[in-house]
């Protein structure tokens, strides 16, 4: 399992413009990590897990949002049925971190990577860290950067499915 030092080992290895905050409390929900450093729960972040056919993809919201899986199946061309939320032993397998500690980047491995129009709104967002405990703060942008990740509506279905 890696920890949120693997983390901190990766931002600095890449130059990612990035801190992480270690915390006083566990921050196991959106809302308890948004009390913990001072914000509202918009600025909280999650980084999920999909699988599509068994392939890993990655989807950034903020945290008190929903993400409608038939926004990745309209990406990738394939029915929403196909989409799949990892459940948490997968999320541990595949990205080396428990649920409600992925950070958007520093996995095992890098996989296609989409983020919801929304969190580009904000300055500065505050993400998985690596372990409940730890945060991390970053620029959307940044994550963007980092991650290439595509920029599109995760929480409404497409026009024709609505």
């Amino acid at each position: 399992m890696l920890k949120s030092s693997d983390l901190a080992r990766w931002i600095e290895k890449y130059a990612i413009r990035a801190e992480l905050i270690t915390l006083p409390v566990s921050a196991l929900t959106v809302e308890d990590a948004a009390q913990a450093v001072g914000t509202s729960p918009a600025r909280i972040v999650k980084s999920l897990l999909f699988l599509i056919d068994g392939k890993p993809v990655v989807a950034i919201a903020c945290g008190t949002s929903r993400i409608d899986r038939r926004s990745i199946a309209a990406y990738f061309g394939v029915g929403r049925k196909r989409v799949k939320l990892a459940d948490a032993k997968t999320v541990l397998e595949v990205t080396g971190y428990p649920v409600g500690a992925v950070p958007p980047f520093g996995q095992r491995q890098s996989w296609p990577t989409l983020i919801d129009h929304r969190v580009l709104d904000h300055t500065e967002v505050y993400a998985g860290g690596g372990e409940i405990d730890t945060l991390l703060r970053v620029a959307p942008a940044e994550i963007t950067r980092v991650t290439g990740a595509i920029k599109l509506d995760l929480l409404s279905p497409p026009i024709g499915d609505r």
